[in-house]
């Protein structure tokens, strides 16, 4: 049960970037025991409260208000002081546990570390503490993994490192930065049940940042919502889902993707594949004998009828990306693969890039897969010009704009980069450059992850749209099941490169009839 005496509280904490101010008077507790979710979407100024109370903001930030940790009053601390509650009193997990962990160190010099400079540890000491950590977070093998480099680890284990390092120290305080946004929806409710058994154990308390109201309905105690850095409200969770006071709230708690995609006619094949597999050799030690292949997709069949969304699903490592991979012929694979009954795994060269005009793809990150030297206009408008180079500038341009307009944005956005763009608006534009070519087919690979619940939602409903106005056929690879129960007819669910079970997506989510489908819909929150 969260103690009644008050352990963070911010009191009209503000913080503004050169003049211009991006979090205003925030004011709200956290007690020991307790976990306390701020909740907004991408700039509401969720984790530039937390970076700015504990002097974590660079130099050209202005952080003002009170703000203490217990009796301490952090606005009056020294540099010094600083070194001590930082990884000691206050424990830290973030998004990102790869760039958050050092590359050339070991996991147990990384642990070591943060006791060295707070308790004076080191050698066979420092070592025995380190292991008990990794039993502590319930990682398995821990002397291993000691011994292993963050590359070595799987999402999961890394985010259980942090966990560790976070902890080390016996923190009164722990911060949460979106830590689990990364990671598959079983592995999410591992990490946060996680947190809350070691919250309980050391009677700490949480600020658990997030924009993923599922996961603060069901591991959150109260809950403070944030918007364009004003403070919309703030109360016990069970209270602000049942009755939201706010306009936002009451959007946020609408945004989760609803509906489904219109009846489709599966008279007709557009895409099928039989036997489709891809492996990759194993390297072989001197004088030893070639290991057998590692098998990343087993032999699979699978159809699409024109107009139909196919979701694939299952956790990282099943095999999804490796499979619209082999689709799209980007990696080596076996088995056939025919397009409108053209055979595409015979073809190469010249032939096959001109059938690609006919299969397009949407990527996880748009910001990583538009280039950041082009404008809007030339990065729309470069496969049209490459499939059909008899095209004019003029309608070269007229296209553009068209295809700009079809995906809801404005004629004005062809003349700026994408730096310029929000998370939503640079992934519109990606589906603008793969639908000007007017594929048969599009590869949605993971479109919606890297978005707020609010943008997912409008990305959805531009996809059902542009798929009822224009009969393109989506293979849609996602794993969260609320999205794709929104997107798909019919849905396939790989476990290690093996498909587990498939059919009707209703009929699969509603009723799975695995294991490891079920676990994956109890974690995604579809049933209790």
């Amino acid at each position: 049960m969260p103690d009644a005496s008050p352990l963070l509280r911010f009191d009209s904490l503000s913080v503004a970037f050169d003049g211009v101010t991006v979090l205003d008077r925030l004011s709200l507790t956290v007690h020991r025991g307790e976990t306390l979710a701020l909740v907004g979407e991408s700039g509401s100024g969720k984790s530039v409260s937390a970076l700015g109370a504990m002097e974590l903001l660079p130099g050209n930030a202005q952080v003002t208000g009170g703000r203490w940790l217990g009796d301490t009053d952090l606005a009056r601390l020294r540099p010094r002081d600083w070194q001590g509650l930082r990884g000691g009193q206050v424990g830290f997990v973030f998004q990102e546990p790869m760039t958050s962990l050092n590359p050339l160190h070991t996991v147990a010099k990384q642990i070591g570390e943060t006791l060295r400079l707070h308790q004076g540890l080191s050698g066979r000491a420092a070592r025995e503490r380190s292991r008990e950590l990794l039993v502590q977070v319930k990682l398995p093998r821990p002397d291993e993994l000691l011994d292993a480099w963050p590359h070595q680890l799987s999402g999961g284990q890394r985010q259980r490192v942090m966990i560790a390092m976070a902890i080390a120290n016996d923190p009164q305080l722990l911060i949460a930065d979106e830590p689990t946004t990364a990671l598959d929806v079983t592995v999410q409710q591992e990490i946060l049940t996680l947190l809350a058994e070691l919250r309980d154990r050391h009677g700490m308390g949480m600020l658990f940042i997030t924009h993923d109201l599922n996961l603060v309905r069901r591991h959150a105690d109260r809950v403070c919502v944030l918007h364009d850095g004003r403070e919309q409200e703030t109360g016990r969770v069970a209270d602000v889902f049942r009755t939201p006071q706010s306009d936002y709230t009451r959007l946020l708690l609408d945004a989760e993707p609803s509906g489904g995609p219109s009846p489709v006619a599966a008279d007709s094949v557009l895409l099928q594949a039989r036997g489709l597999a891809v492996s990759y050799a194993r390297p072989r030690r001197l004088l030893a004998k070639r290991p057998p292949a590692f098998e990343a997709l087993c032999p699979l069949d699978l159809s699409l009828a024109p107009g139909e969304t196919l979701g694939i699903v299952g956790e990282s490592g099943s095999g999804k990306t490796t499979l619209a991979h082999a689709l799209l012929r980007l990696t080596e694979s076996r088995g056939e693969i025919e397009l409108a009954g053209e055979r595409l795994d015979n073809l190469s060269g010249k032939a096959l890039r001109q059938r690609r005009r006919r299969i397009q793809v949407v990527f996880q990150d748009p910001y990583g897969s538009l280039s950041p030297r082009l404008p809007v206009s030339e990065i729309v408008s470069e496969g049209l010009r490459f499939h059909f180079p008899e095209l004019d500038a003029e309608e070269v341009e007229r296209r553009v704009f068209a295809t700009l307009r079809e995906v809801g944005l404005p004629q004005d956005c062809a003349a700026r980069y994408p730096h310029e763009f929000s998370g939503g608006q640079r992934q519109r534009i990606a589906v603008a450059r793969a639908i000007i070519l007017e594929p048969e087919l599009l590869v949605l690979d993971e479109p919606t992850s890297a978005l707020d619940r609010t943008v997912q939602k409008q990305l959805v409903e531009l996809l059902r749209e542009l798929q009822r106005r224009r009969g393109i056929s989506y293979l849609f690879i996602s794993h969260d099941l609320a999205v794709v129960r929104a997107m798909a007819h019919r849905i396939i669910v790989l476990q290690e490169g093996r498909v587990v079970e498939q059919g009707e997506c209703k009929t699969v989510l509603s009723s799975p009839s695995t294991t490891y489908t079920r676990s994956l819909v109890t974690a995604a929150g579809l049933v209790d």
